[in-house]
């Protein structure tokens, strides 16, 4: 995991992207360099070092003939074999992915990346078509972001880079869309105009005169492909096995692998796994809890550390921590983020840096290949877990009209034949799966530390996406054959553990011990220069009600606190960053 950043243009580029790379330092701490071809591209690099140490694996990577040259942040896990494969045609210097990664675009060409097995986002220049040929994972797991202007063509893997080289200002259309409907953006869109990303499973070629987008992955295509009409138990060996060897090739890695566990299905059925490796012993298991009990996941993670007596670390995160702590995250989220759950969550990056675990694997996915929340199995439209009946946790009347008008409520594709894998698909990518890598991935990275999500291999999500939806949701159970794997390896109380949608106590510390970290984020926005978006008459009724108990949902009220650090981020004093 590593950052990324370049140029494709006429001006001497070295200086800027000196202060690109300088700006994505916590992405790689352990190594960086720039590369130029003067008149025509850049290339820079911040290195965090996971397999092959060397200083020969530093990038930007140059190949033998000195014709290609690659920036890349990710990893390829089945690198291995495709190096295997590549022997007689490419002659290997060093033993990273990093140069698979690179020997496979120059054998294969574009084609290399339907043979990659990972998350990643990487550029390739060339030398001698001077042309730059990019591309990120199929899922978008890990960031490209670009922008064009006069000069030309910028890429990097946060914005922050862009905006030393780029005038940048928040997207109002994009802001109203998140206020009035919760979205976070189409895969193409950022919160600042002019800034762009490359969707997942596309690829870019960018010259002097243009940029062509091309998707590479055809998700559809792929499911269609997988049979639906298996038995209970083919779905549960094929997609077991499926498991264990994702798993397996996630802890490639030449540096201390550790995990995050929850109490739920998905991160409980990761830890079983794991445990069946020889070095389990070796590995180290982190959560975080709240000491709320309505919230906390903690008592089942424990039932199943007392299974398999994997070393725990157990972080509390308590209200007094997150004014501060939201400050810092929001500094490098740049963008709207999910709220206190994603704070505590941090936390355990924090303590596995310190820890010196760099790389960690977490459950992200499951819910999204298995059907797993509640809304998936109603005729809800929701996209935010946890939500009664009726209501919403957004509240469009605290915006100005002129503001509000701006906002135009999404339409996303519905390309399967029914309403459940519609949702699904939504979910992965365009709604649920996309915010979530963003949020997970600027947390480890604040924090120079790798996340590896082996449930959203790619192998797994088309399996079960095209299961049937009995083998998803069967006598009231989400996720029936995921607990039916699990039931072989655990006991009942785990895997009859309650779905809990909220894990933190949000709601409570917002009108409790928040309540004047809120009124202080409502005078910040007053005073900010985006003020006119919002109706504050509405907002004060709205933050009344809420402390006279009206809590169903405490979302809106983290939006303009997240929204407070970001529409100030010029007086930076105010914040202590």
């Amino acid at each position: 995991m590593c950052g990324i950043s370049g140029y494709v243009g006429t001006a001497s580029a070295k200086n800027f992207l000196s202060q690109m790379v300088s700006s994505q330092h916590h992405r790689g701490p352990d190594a960086s360099g720039i590369y130029e071809d003067p008149g025509f591209a850049a290339l820079g690099h911040n290195r965090l070092s996971i397999i092959d140490l060397s200083a020969e694996a530093n990038q930007p990577l140059t190949d033998a003939s000195g014709r290609y040259v690659i920036v890349y942040n990710g990893e390829v896990y089945n690198y291995k074999e495709i190096r295997d494969s590549l022997k007689g045609h490419y002659n290997f210097r060093t033993q990273s992915d990093t140069e698979v990664v690179l020997a496979a675009y120059i054998h294969f060409g574009p084609d290399c990346l339907n043979r990659f097995n990972g998350m990643f986002a990487f550029a390739i220049w060339d030398t001698h078509t001077k042309s730059l040929f990019a591309a990120r994972d199929r899922f978008g797991v890990k960031p490209f972001y670009y922008t064009q202007t006069k000069d030309g063509f910028y890429f990097s893997s946060e914005i922050k880079a862009l905006k030393e080289v780029a005038d940048t200002e928040l997207n109002p259309s994009v802001f109203a869309n998140y206020f009035a409907f919760g979205s976070y953006g189409m895969p193409d869109e950022t919160f600042y105009s002019g800034i762009h990303q490359l969707p997942g499973g596309h690829s870019l070629e960018c010259n002097a005169l243009d940029i062509k987008l091309y998707c590479w992955y055809n998700f559809e295509e792929r499911v269609s492909q997988i049979p639906s009409n298996l038995s209970l138990a083919q779905v549960k060996q094929h997609y077991s096995e499926l498991l264990r060897d994702s798993i397996s090739l996630r802890f490639r890695a030449d540096v201390p692998v550790g995990i995050n566990i929850s109490g739920g299905i998905d991160s409980s059925l990761l830890l079983s796994l794991v445990n069946l490796r020889d070095d389990a012993p070796q590995i180290k298991a982190y959560t975080f809890y709240t000491g709320d009990s309505r919230y906390d996941e903690l008592p089942w993670v424990e039932a199943m550390i007392q299974h398999t007596k994997t070393p725990l670390t157990k972080l509390v995160f308590t209200a007094e921590e997150v004014p501060e702590f939201a400050k810092i995250i929001s500094r490098f989220q740049e963008e709207p983020f999910g709220g206190i759950p994603t704070l505590a969550y941090a936390k355990i990056f924090e303590q596995a840096q310190k820890d010196g675990v760099k790389v960690l694997l977490d459950g992200q996915g499951m819910d999204e290949a298995w059907a797993g929340y509640d809304y998936y199995h109603t005729s809800s439209q929701q996209t935010i877990q946890g939500q009664s009946a009726g209501t919403s946790p957004f509240k469009p009347q605290c915006l100005q009209p002129s503001f509000l008008a701006l906002a135009t409520k999404p339409k996303y594709p519905e390309p399967f034949d029914n309403a459940l894998q519609n949702k699904q698909y939504r979910d992965l990518f365009y709604t649920k799966i996309p915010r979530a890598l963003r949020f997970n991935d600027r947390i480890s990275m604040a924090f120079s530390t790798e996340l590896r999500e082996p449930f959203l291999d790619y192998r797994l999500v088309e399996f079960a996406f095209a299961q049937p939806e009995q083998y998803k949701l069967q006598n009231g159970q989400t996720k029936f054959v995921l607990r039916e794997i699990l039931g072989d390896l655990v006991t009942n109380k785990v895997i009859n553990a309650p779905k809990r949608a909220l894990q933190t106590p949000q709601r409570e510390w917002m009108g409790g011990e928040l309540k004047t970290t809120m009124e202080q984020a409502i005078n910040h926005l007053k005073a900010s220069s985006y003020s006119h978006w919002f109706d504050f008459k509405e907002i004060q009724r709205e933050w009344d009600s809420y402390q006279n108990g009206k809590q169903e949902s405490s979302f809106h009220l983290w939006q303009w606190m997240n929204f407070s650090f970001l529409a100030n981020e010029k007086n930076k004093s105010n914040y202590g960053f």
